[in-house]
């Protein structure tokens, strides 16, 4: 059963009554890499500009209560950039919806993984571990459960090398510029889930766009 009627035969539905364009998979592979960079460096700023604050006012809680205000940008800002992923009218408050549930699993479990591990066993933990859980709601949502592998590998694998080179960029500006160094990062990771959330909408909307096709 999909979600916020999600499933093939209402977007095809909707999008034909409504003329809407079926976005391409070029279109929305650029839409998510510069839409979500938007976000992420938006949503860098809490760790970037604020981290240290956590720590003071929030001690021990502080590295939690910086990734929760990271995710309440993240979750705030998408939408608006995003939407269109999803073919048809409607897709503001639709991919609202989705994208605030899947980001808090994925936030949580990367915090998990993370905070289990720490370094790069626990980055590898939590990307692993966010992403599986973000390709399983996302194909339930579009009842597109035969993709599940290549959404996840498009997630994982995308997801995984902004964040690694983002990382190693932070590390070589660090010392200079701290600032940046650490927004750097952010520009990588959204490069990198942008491109993997535009491949997995479109691999989860397969069918609509077969059954607006006229297949």
């Amino acid at each position: 059963m999909s979600w916020f009627q999600l499933d093939p035969q209402s977007i095809a539905t909707r999008a034909r009554a409504a003329g809407s364009p079926v976005p391409s998979l070029g279109s929305s592979l650029v839409r998510g890499m510069i839409g979500f960079t938007v976000v992420s460096v938006a949503g860098f700023v809490p760790w970037a500009v604020f981290g240290k604050r956590f720590h003071v006012q929030m001690g021990k809680n502080g590295e939690v209560g910086m990734y929760a205000a990271c995710a309440v940008v993240f979750i705030a800002l998408t939408s608006p950039l995003l939407h269109r992923l999803i073919i048809g009218p409607g897709s503001v408050s639709r991919f609202y919806k989705l994208f605030s549930l899947s980001f808090t699993a994925y936030s949580m479990a990367w915090i998990v993984g993370w905070m289990a591990l720490r370094g790069h066993p626990g980055s590898i933990a939590g990307l692993f571990a966010g992403t599986m859980v973000m390709a399983c709601m996302l194909v339930a949502a579009f009842d597109a459960l035969r993709s599940v592998v290549k959404v996840f590998f498009a997630l994982f694998a995308l997801n995984s090398i902004g964040y690694f080179v983002g990382g190693l960029s932070e590390a070589a500006l660090i010392k200079q510029y701290p600032l940046y160094a650490k927004l750097s990062w952010g520009v990588f990771y959204g490069l990198g889930l942008g491109a993997g959330l535009g491949l997995a909408f479109h691999f989860c909307q397969e069918r609509a766009r077969k059954l607006l096709a006229g297949g």
